[in-house]
């Protein structure tokens, strides 16, 4: 029989269960991190910043990686940087976060005598069904599934050593560099073709088909679309270890100073000038900075936002806001991705056929504006009723009937 589940806070979630233990103190009579709310809320909808112009893209996923229909002009370089602020930061950070969670649920297992990883298999199984069911019906660029892959494997390596644990983190991060470096000089040896104008779908499921058409076209390009996390799984096992090496150091302690400043550094210092350039200037170098130089920024997002609860007591009002969202984020996460379907796509209001390539930066902004402004309030209406958010009270029955 499996384990039974550790208690998991008020609004824990999949995703919540992973980043949160109660055997990690907040504050005095409190039993949650608030920087752990805070990053992940932040993280949720951070990669709806990278997401939605995929979203308000005509052609979708495949014509956001074709560059199709780009704007000319300041608009064209508006969307440049815009694009590059968000693209791979906030998916480094949340993976960086599943590794902080799968720490803390090692943590907690081990003080309570349980064996690890116990009863994680059945979690990852869940958060892995949840996936496919994003994927299938919400977003074809869904990650849980590449998470829930990932973590099985984190949790039996975080059963070892920790020298075992340092050798899987340099091996993983070394055979992601070496891939990137071979792509890179593959992308720069090849010869520049002139390949005309973009090739458009047609017929296009994104502007023109119903709800179950989309659901078809992505199980008939299912292998295209689920290359991302192939790609990046070796990345991906680095940064969870990665993760959890920062949180047992003490990055959201008093003794992480050194740390924390060392993230910032790295992160805003030198990572954050060299991706933008890179990202802005440097032709199809999205590849080389979203999967590079994006989750050291990343790094830097998580020092300054634990640099800056170590020294203050609780979020102020905003941060409670994301700390909502970041409290059901399996469930903000999906959510997000339907929503903004909806507006965009033609099942929907189809919104996003409507309007011109230079008009499609404000069109993206005020779509990314309109739904954050929803989540945070969803997310606030419903935990001041209910403990848990939606999906999370799915997937801990699920988890209950499951180990029963």
């Amino acid at each position: 029989m499996a384990e039974p589940l550790p208690p998991i806070p008020s609004g824990g979630s999949a995703i919540s269960a992973i980043t949160t233990s109660n055997s990690v103190p907040a504050q005095p009579g409190s039993s949650r991190l608030p920087a752990l709310d805070v990053l992940r809320g932040i993280a949720i909808l951070g990669t709806l910043g990278t997401n939605i112009w995929i979203f308000t893209e005509v052609d979708g996923l495949l014509g956001y990686v074709r560059h199709g229909d780009e704007p000319t002009g300041a608009w064209l370089w508006a969307e440049k940087i815009l694009e590059q602020l968000a693209q791979g930061k906030f998916l480094g950070l949340l993976t960086i976060m599943f590794g902080i969670g799968l720490a803390i649920q090692q943590q907690s297992a081990v003080r309570g005598g349980r064996r690890w990883p116990g009863g994680y298999p059945v979690r990852a199984g869940l958060l892995f069904l949840d996936g496919l069911v994003n994927f299938l019906f919400v977003a074809e660029f869904d990650v849980l599934m590449g998470y829930a892959v990932t973590g099985l494997v984190v949790a039996f390596i975080l059963a070892r050593s920790p020298r075992v644990q340092r050798r899987w983190l340099i091996v993983a991060a070394s055979i992601h560099i070496t891939i990137l470096t071979l792509l890179g000089v593959g992308m720069a040896l090849a010869p520049q073709r002139d390949s005309g104008p973009p090739s458009r779908l047609d017929p296009n499921p994104y502007a023109d088909g119903s709800f179950w058409d989309l659901v078809v076209f992505r199980v008939q390009h299912a292998l295209v679309f689920r290359l991302e996390p192939i790609f990046i799984f070796p990345m991906s096992i680095a940064l969870f270890l990665l993760g959890a090496f920062l949180f047992r150091a003490g990055v959201f302690e008093a003794r992480g100073a050194r740390i924390r400043k060392r993230l910032m550094i790295i992160g805003f210092g030198i990572a954050a000038p060299i991706d933008l350039i890179a990202g802005v200037l440097g032709g199809d170098l999205i590849l080389l900075t979203r999967y590079g130089t994006a989750p050291f920024v990343s790094l830097g997002i998580l020092g300054l936002v634990a640099e800056f609860y170590t020294h203050r007591p609780g979020p102020g009002v905003l941060a409670r806001r994301f700390a909502e969202v970041g409290r059901m984020a399996l469930s903000c996460y999906i959510l997000q991705n339907l929503v903004s379907g909806f507006l965009c796509y033609g099942w929907g209001l189809g919104l996003t056929s409507l309007v011109s390539p230079n008009a499609r930066v404000s069109f993206t902004v005020g779509i990314y504006l309109l739904v954050c402004a929803f989540m945070l309030t969803f997310a606030h209406c419903w935990l001041r009723r209910f403990e848990r958010g939606p999906v999370e009270w799915l997937w801990n029955r699920g988890y209950t009937v499951l180990t029963r």
